[in-house]
């Protein structure tokens, strides 16, 4: 539970720190220091990502009360996969599309990663407008699963109880 909210409010995070750059002049040294940054942090939350996978791989999260209705069910279930889906190409996309930069991976502005790729612009632009565009498709799945949150609050069937710390009220 921890890690799933840890990495929502992280995700969020870079997202919105992402579409900050995008107002950044290009070419100033500011923007240089903060798409790194934002590449480094991606990095890392794409390290979380890939764990936070395998655990959900690895252990199954409670079932939906089956007084819920089958549309319910594969709306929850579509959309949750489609979250992870979005969540390993976002990171993945960003980082190959920097292999294909001409600026390449700079961790924390403190040195280079080895380059693997050539410098290609329509490489690039293709996965960097993946990267963005998914951006936006995760900011859209995660709001449908806030109104989904919502829903389940205002019915008060008990669904939330899933999503909660153990410590916390019912």
């Amino acid at each position: 539970m921890t890690l799933h909210w840890l990495l929502a409010l992280l995700i969020l995070g870079q997202i919105l720190f992402g579409w900050y750059l995008q107002g950044i002049e290009r070419g100033t040294p500011d923007r240089t220091v903060f798409v790194n940054l934002h590449k480094s942090f991606g990095m890392l939350l794409g390290l979380l990502i890939l764990f936070r996978s395998w655990w959900r791989l690895t252990h199954r999260p409670a079932p939906l009360p089956a007084s819920r209705p089958a549309w319910e069910h594969s709306l929850a279930h579509v959309s949750h996969w489609a979250l992870y889906a979005c969540m390993l190409i976002m990171p993945i996309s960003g980082y190959v599309a920097s292999n294909f930069a001409r600026w390449g991976v700079s961790v924390f502005n403190a040195g280079l990663l080895p380059r693997w790729g050539v410098e290609n612009a329509a490489v690039y632009g293709v996965l960097n407008r993946t990267h963005v565009i998914t951006s936006y498709v995760l900011v859209a799945l995660i709001c449908l699963r806030v109104l989904g949150a919502l829903r389940h609050l205002v019915l008060g069937d008990g669904v939330l109880r899933r999503m909660r710390f153990r410590r916390w009220p019912p």
